[in-house]
């Protein structure tokens, strides 16, 4: 449980943070949410799928990055082995806060009890000695603005999916060298076939939503479940583990 608090020079200004550990944040996600200007990074490893509130209905994009619960495939030797890191995962332990009514405004929040951060002189610095913000502080910041940012076109690429009817459930049956078989279930994807039957209309709204390429991405990463499937049976192999 996250023990957020307001990120201040004036109170937090000895603290320091170990890049190092933020991948400690998704060690036991089997999947993280995503936003689409990550796509095209993502893709190169991880499929996009999206998930279902059984709750409320609502979807969300996420990457997977294993295939039962807690299992990242990604985490190794205490690292996140990756090409990408995911936004989420890169962001930490920092979080946007609630909009203040006076100025409108997001503040800017840390995790307090994160295992990356320390009041010892190790790592970096989030501030410096005069109280300005640090290089990494800065990039955080960027890595937020860019998912409050990206939420929002998650939602408007959403809502289009959902009125042209371009998502279906994805169920797959997986087998295993070393594991047993597991099914894929709760998850969506793209409808390729109610894709490839959109009207010209229907296709030049979403040319000029520029929606056209997300969608394409989200079906092609679909491919990665198969490098997922590799990297599990090696980390499950014998010769592994011996």
């Amino acid at each position: 449980m996250s023990n957020l608090v307001q990120l201040t020079a004036c109170e937090h200004q000895s603290l320091h943070l170990d890049p190092h550990k933020c991948g400690q944040h998704g060690s036991k996600l089997n999947m993280i949410p995503v936003v689409l200007s990550e796509f095209r990074q993502l893709i190169t490893q991880y499929p996009i799928v999206l998930t279902k509130n059984g709750d409320t209905g609502a979807f969300t994009f996420v990457a997977l990055l294993g295939f039962g619960e807690g299992e990242n495939l990604f985490w190794h030797d205490d690292e996140w082995r990756s090409i990408y890191l995911p936004l989420q995962i890169r962001r930490q332990p920092f979080f946007v806060g609630p909009k203040e009514s006076q100025t409108g405004e997001h503040p800017l929040c840390i995790d307090i009890d994160s295992p990356t951060l320390s009041k010892e002189p190790k790592g970096i610095p989030l501030y410096g000695k005069q109280g300005e913000e640090s290089e990494h502080l800065q990039e955080a910041k960027q890595h937020l603005a860019q998912l409050l940012r990206g939420e929002a076109d998650n939602q408007a690429f959403l809502q289009l999916l959902q009125e042209l009817k371009l998502l279906q459930p994805l169920s797959v049956e997986i087998a295993f060298e070393h594991a047993n078989p597991t099914r894929l279930n709760g998850l969506y994807t793209i409808d390729e076939k109610q894709f490839n039957n959109l009207s010209d209309a229907q296709l030049l709204r979403l040319h000029r939503t520029q929606f056209f390429e997300p969608i394409y991405m989200m079906i092609a990463s679909l491919g990665q479940i198969y490098s997922l499937i590799e990297m599990k049976n090696r980390r499950d192999s014998p010769d592994q583990n011996s």
